[in-house]
């Protein structure tokens, strides 16, 4: 029987290089009100109809950070699944918004990649990730620096 293997090691990521990570999540009501009750958040816009009825949408929005980390466990097979660490997210920009039963996608670019200076059996991958709909419009944007493993 073979194991199970997920990510990929340092070496199998190639600059430039774009992956669409072949997860995909719908985001149901009950998704957006557990997280907004785990995290706290409990603006009405995220969990009250009637008031996001009348608010510039029309209707309840998905919680950004919800979205941002559905888009951070769809890249983990293809990107992160052989990390050490994530190092740091930045530029992480909401495009539009994201509403009860849209479907989240994802692609990936590989900015840049460079070997650690301190030890020398991992390195770090830094990439872009694109989160779109099912009407293909880009809904969130990030940039994250990954130490990775090498073989």
């Amino acid at each position: 029987m073979k194991n199970f293997e997920i990510g990929q090691y340092f070496e199998d990521f190639e600059v430039g290089g774009v992956i669409r990570h072949s997860t995909s999540k719908t985001i149901f009501e009950s998704d957006n009100n557990l997280f907004s009750l785990l995290t706290m958040n409990h603006h009405p816009l995220h969990t009250n109809i009637d008031y996001a009825s009348k608010e510039q949408h029309g209707k309840v929005l998905v919680v950004g950070t919800l979205v941002f980390s559905l888009v951070v466990g769809i890249t983990v097979p293809d990107i992160s699944g052989k990390a050490i660490a994530n190092l740091g997210y930045e530029d992480v920009k909401h495009l539009a918004p994201v509403f009860i039963n849209d479907t989240i996608y994802a692609k990936t670019k590989i900015l840049d990649k460079y070997e650690s200076k301190s030890k020398r059996d991992r390195g770090i991958v830094y990439v872009e990730t694109i989160a779109y709909n099912q009407r293909d419009e880009d809904v969130m944007s990030f940039r994250r620096k990954v130490l990775i493993k090498k073989r």
